[in-house]
């Protein structure tokens, strides 16, 4: 297996230079140069297998050049049962007729960034064993919150790398803010910047390519690499997710081999439902991938019109993993749908960098939408749907997960297509639980601080607090570094000591 880049279909690179490497040289994004393809047969063995086996199921065909030893290290390492709350690593709960809910967040740091993020550390030692020279990997990431932590959490001491972690300093909730300024680790460092993700993740792309900053690490021995989904070290362990979830609603009796289903994913960044459309050109039965949004409704608008237009209102919302108006993985997408046409990526990517803005033929429009649908869910709908589904299912779900689940209820009657649906949950709703407490309570007014909120809504609704949230109380805080947009780089090397 073999990947080239969206923007150079020349390049042919293995998993372990792509992991390692993290972006192309020109900008573009790895992809595989083919995909592998799953019978029912080999579906129908997922089925009896637990998690972790899964897992190598799916990755040993994407990740040829790791022996079957260092694919058991990187699984193993990364899916111990110590490190997750649930046997099952990512549950599915069935919530009302064939609504299923993913759990995706039963990890360290309650968020389904870990379950890319515990294993990308062990893929990314190995990768750079066989490529790196023994480079130090220098891991920059810009996060809308649940990244951060994850990342930070899993390459927290690794051996040969160290991470930069730069959040937006007003973008972030509270509790997500606490567990990256708390994080312990000799490799580690975490500093806010006046502006949005955007403006974060558009400066670290800048940092990546750009050739000076490139060769002052070399002369101490370092290189670049990312944690974000731009790194297809982070996306491969996303596909396994729902390969995992068919094979429980078949164990648990909702589906039968073969049977379609639907999936909806709330995103901003597109990593998480672009996932799912790999998993579905695997072969495994997804009918519609249904993107959710919140106000910042960019993906919906372009999956409905053909048109991605940047320059437009930002919304800070109860939901802020997904404010985000530069969806750095749709351009996979487009390489893929397009006949992988390099040249058409590059001018809508140029586009958007100079315009803030690009459109796509109608005939890519159509290819695109027979397998996506998309909707978006406002602030109050949000607050709307935790209520309902606290008082009337028993559920309790964060801000994003709620979003998805009002846009699955919005499709469902627009459209009629009530198959056994996979909802993605993504977060904890502890990771929010001022405005899932205003939710429940229908109250927009919440005077308790941090900790004092979890508690109240652990009392009201008695679902237990994870034990890392509970772990923060007494913590100290160790990253307090604020700079503009504008001097990241200098803050790159001020954090490394350079």
């Amino acid at each position: 297996m073999l990947y080239t880049s969206t923007r150079n279909k020349n390049i042919k690179v293995s998993a372990a230079k792509a992991i390692a490497q993290g972006i192309s040289e020109e900008g573009g994004l790895f992809v595989p140069c083919e995909i592998p393809q799953f019978s029912l047969d080999k579906i129908n063995s997922m089925v009896e297998m637990d998690y972790i086996t899964r897992a190598k199921t799916v990755l040993k065909e994407y990740l040829t050049d790791f022996t079957e030893d260092e694919l058991d290290y990187c699984v193993n390492g990364a899916y111990a049962a110590s490190k997750f709350s649930s046997a099952k690593i990512a549950p599915v709960v069935n919530v009302n007729g064939n609504e299923n809910i993913l759990e995706l967040w039963h990890g360290p740091t309650c968020a389904f960034k870990d379950m890319a993020l515990q294993l990308l550390p062990y893929l990314m030692t190995v990768s750079a064993k066989k490529t790196a020279d023994g480079k130090t990997i220098v891991i920059l990431v810009a996060t809308s919150g649940d990244t951060g932590k994850a990342a930070l959490e899993g390459f927290k001491d690794v051996e040969n790398t160290k991470i930069l972690v730069f959040y937006p300093v007003n973008g972030v909730s509270p509790m997500q803010k606490l567990q990256m300024t708390t994080q312990e680790g000799n490799n580690v460092a975490v500093c806010a910047i006046n502006g949005n993700f955007d403006d974060a993740q558009s400066s670290v792309k800048s940092i990546f390519t750009n050739d000076e900053i490139k060769a002052e690490l070399a002369k101490k021995n370092m290189m670049f690499s990312s944690a974000n989904s731009i790194n297809w070290g982070r996306l491969v362990p996303q596909i396994v997710y729902y390969f995992s979830a068919y094979a429980d609603l078949i164990q648990q009796g909702r589906i039968a081999l073969g049977d379609e289903i639907n999936a909806v994913v709330p995103t901003g960044n597109f990593g998480n439902i672009l996932a799912g459309y790999y998993a579905k050109k695997m072969g495994l039965p997804i009918k519609k991938l249904v993107c959710a949004s919140n106000s910042n409704n960019i993906l919906t608008d372009f999956l409905k019109s053909g048109e991605y237009d940047k320059n437009r209102q930002f919304y800070t919302t109860t939901s802020p993993s997904m404010d985000i108006l530069i969806s750095s993985n749709l351009e996979r997408l487009l390489y893929h749908m397009s006949g992988e046409d390099d040249k058409l990526v590059v001018n809508l990517m140029n586009s958007l960098n100079d315009c803030g803005r690009y459109v796509i033929t109608e005939e890519l429009m159509l290819t695109i939408q027979q397998i996506f649908d998309a909707g978006f869910c406002d602030e109050a709908s949000v607050s709307n749907t935790i209520h309902k589904y606290e008082k009337e299912l028993n559920y309790l779900c964060d801000t994003h997960t709620a979003v998805a689940v009002q846009v699955y209820e919005n499709y469902v009657a627009e459209t009629g297509d009530d198959i056994p649906t996979v909802i993605d949950s993504t977060a904890s709703p502890y990771k929010f639980s001022k405005s899932v407490l205003c939710a429940v309570n229908g109250s927009d007014d919440c005077a308790l601080d941090e900790f004092e909120t979890v508690d109240e809504l652990n009392k009201v609704t008695g679902v237990e607090v994870p034990a890392p949230l509970k772990a923060l109380k007494d913590k100290q805080v160790r990253f307090t570094d604020v700079c503009d947009k504008e001097n990241m780089s200098e803050m790159v090397f001020k954090l490394l000591e350079l």
